[in-house]
């Protein structure tokens, strides 16, 4: 996978992003999950900022043949949940669950993309903020911008970038310790909150799920949908049809929804978690770029993290893995295979309350495993009796 996905233009662990930051200054807390800034907006030494930015990234480019295909608007819906929850769930991590303002950013080709899909979208960003409000998560739209910029964009690029003051003694930086539980969160199911079953994609691995999974036919029927600097024996080498039906959980779902299920949010999940457990947690983890390696950047001591009773492969990375053929220690670095969030937590009590919690909203919670001491930094998936080691390069 690591060759085609070299192939296809990305990279699951942004090595190169990584590199061009190193060194910049790291914020207030350097091993927070986010930056987070001094209190520029007022001054006040007992504060501090946070602003965040993201995309829905590649999913957008499917989104685009789902609706072709189908002329299902609700799959741009998903596309705004998708970038919106990218930027707060990185927020939660560092304990900031309200007092968000978000700002859209918004770029299409206005020959394929027409006005329908961008009221969708703008219409959709309300709903769902809504939505978090009415879990107490309080969140404001402040607008945003919308650029016809077709020589630049295939499709269309959504994004959002968050804002929010939070105080210093509400901040958690992600300081993991020897003997910490690690509950698992599940990014599938139907929660409370959503109103569909969530195959769990979130939004990484998309150009890897989109070319491995999808048929051929896409590629000369969908010629904007990909880059044409792509070797072509990389593009849509799968069995699926995007309307191919599936059966999952006694009801039925197309290929294309199911890879399309959009990023399930843990907010109204954080916000209750922090509520009951803040003293108990030495971090948050968002499953996100570098999918259950993503722990290795947070770990600041000779720590051994060890997964060895993850929550059940749900059938989106159980057909991702069969149309590609690549192996389990690949999938994990690229896919959050079944969990997107991680709490680092100091004893059984308290992991056993998030899990209640997580229950509560009908969302699957376990303990994963532990943290034990090492001679350095690194990490061991157990799944299926075999070992899969990972320490960051």
């Amino acid at each position: 996978m690591a060759n085609q996905y070299d192939k296809r233009g990305v990279s699951a662990g942004k090595q190169d992003v990584h590199a061009a930051i190193k060194g910049l200054d790291k914020g207030l807390y350097p091993n927070a999950f986010c930056k987070i800034l001094p209190d520029v907006a007022a001054g006040d030494p007992d504060y501090c900022n946070i602003m965040h930015a993201d995309t829905a990234g590649t999913k957008t480019s499917l989104a685009y043949m789902y609706w072709k295909e189908t002329g299902d608007l609700s799959v741009w819906e998903g596309i705004v949940q998708d970038s919106i929850v990218m930027n707060l769930d990185d927020m939660a991590c560092v304990g900031c669950t309200t007092d968000i303002v978000l700002s859209s950013t918004i770029g299409r080709n206005k020959n394929l993309i027409p006005g329908e899909v961008i009221k969708t979208i703008i219409q959709y960003t309300q709903k769902f903020l809504d939505m978090l409000r009415d879990y107490g998560i309080d969140i404001f739209s402040a607008g945003g911008e919308t650029a016809d910029v077709g020589d630049i964009v295939r499709t269309i690029d959504v994004g959002y970038t968050a804002f929010s003051r939070m105080k210093k003694s509400s901040v958690i930086n992600v300081d993991i310790q020897e003997g910490d539980y690690i509950v698992g969160i599940a990014s599938y199911g139907q929660s409370t909150y959503e109103e569909s079953y969530n195959g769990g994609m979130g939004s990484n691995g998309l150009t890897s799920a989109r070319h491995d999974v999808f048929h051929k036919v896409y590629k000369a029927k969908y010629p904007d949908s990909y880059d044409h600097n792509t070797p072509p024996e990389v593009i849509f080498i799968g069995s699926k049809k995007l309307t191919d039906k599936l059966e999952i959980e006694g009801s039925s779902i197309t290929a294309g929804k199911l890879v399309l299920s959009p990023t399930r949010t843990y907010m109204p999940v954080i916000n209750d978690i922090l509520k009951e457990t803040r003293g108990n947690i030495h971090g948050l983890i968002h499953c996100t770029g570098g999918a259950q390696t993503k722990v290795l950047k947070f770990l600041d001591k000779p720590l051994h993290i060890r997964k060895n009773n993850l929550l059940p492969v749900p059938p989106l990375f159980q057909m991702i893995r069969k149309e590609s053929g690549v192996g389990y220690k690949e999938m994990f670095e690229v896919f959050n295979m079944g969990h997107r969030l991680e709490c680092y937590v100091d004893n059984k009590q308290a992991a056993h309350a998030i899990i209640d919690i997580a229950r509560s909203f009908n969302i699957d919670a376990q303990i994963i495993g532990q943290v034990t001491k090492s001679e350095n930094p690194k990490l061991t998936i157990t799944h299926e009796g075999m070992d899969y080691k990972y320490s960051e390069s």
